[in-house]
């Protein structure tokens, strides 16, 4: 538990939250809906800062538009029923008042809640519930996106399982963001998908490949008939 709580505070809150495949919701299964307040303490360490500064996990956000637009996404979460956990709004840094300062947030929410539906694009980690393994699945696949999905598991059963019947192009084994190396394709499922090529790996190399074909003929001997039917090769 303590890789993949450590794996799960970094998926979600590095660059504060605000990448394309950053870990913004989690499915706890059966027993393992006892990791919330694990989850709350590991987050709760983060340090806030200037991406360079040493010692800083989590920076500031990218305007002060955004903090206003995810400080009402989880007001309204709030609202609605979500239990706010963990609550980073109202985060300051020493020295630098003018940041975009957005602490580390945990949200325990369901699926039919609008912040569940809504890309929240900050360090916003929301915290779901599911009593098995096939309840999980099912809850993924009843999203309508499916960029990526990764599971924590010692179990190979479970893994091949959720590698099998999970619906996102990009499938974690114990691993948090499952961005695979250049030479793969970056494979979006369902939503999260536009067109029928992916933008790197082989389909990024045939996307941008204009093809050529060339078809030549070398014989012994000439042929000096007119033949008026399709050429065959013989």
């Amino acid at each position: 538990p303590k890789a993949a709580l450590a794996a799960i505070a970094a998926a979600g809150f590095g660059a504060a939250g605000q990448r394309c495949m950053a870990l913004s919701r989690v499915v706890l299964v059966g027993s393992a809906s006892n990791l919330l307040p694990d989850i709350v303490d590991q987050a709760k360490k983060l340090s806030l800062g200037k991406f360079d500064a040493p010692g800083a996990d989590v920076p500031p956000l990218n305007s002060a538009r955004e903090k206003d637009r995810i400080e009402a996404l989880i007001g309204a979460a709030e609202a609605g029923g979500a239990t706010v956990a963990l609550d980073g709004r109202g985060a300051t840094v020493p020295g630098l008042p003018d940041g975009n300062w957005f602490g580390p947030t945990v949200l325990k929410v369901t699926p039919d809640m609008d912040v569940y539906k809504t890309e929240v694009f900050g360090p916003v980690l929301q915290v779901l519930e599911a009593e098995t393994l096939d309840d999980a699945i099912a809850l993924i696949n009843a999203n309508p996106y499916g960029n990526g999905a990764a599971v924590f598991t010692r179990s190979g059963a479970a893994a091949r399982k959720f590698q099998a019947e999970t619906d996102a192009g990009q499938i974690g084994v114990n691993v948090p963001i499952p961005v695979p190396l250049p030479m793969f394709s970056f494979t979006g499922s369902r939503g999260s998908i536009l067109g029928d090529l992916n933008f790197y790996g082989k389909a990024g190399v045939n996307f941008f490949t204009q093809w050529k074909t060339v078809t030549s003929s070398w014989k012994m001997e000439e042929e000096t008939t007119v033949n008026m039917s399709m050429p065959v090769n013989k």
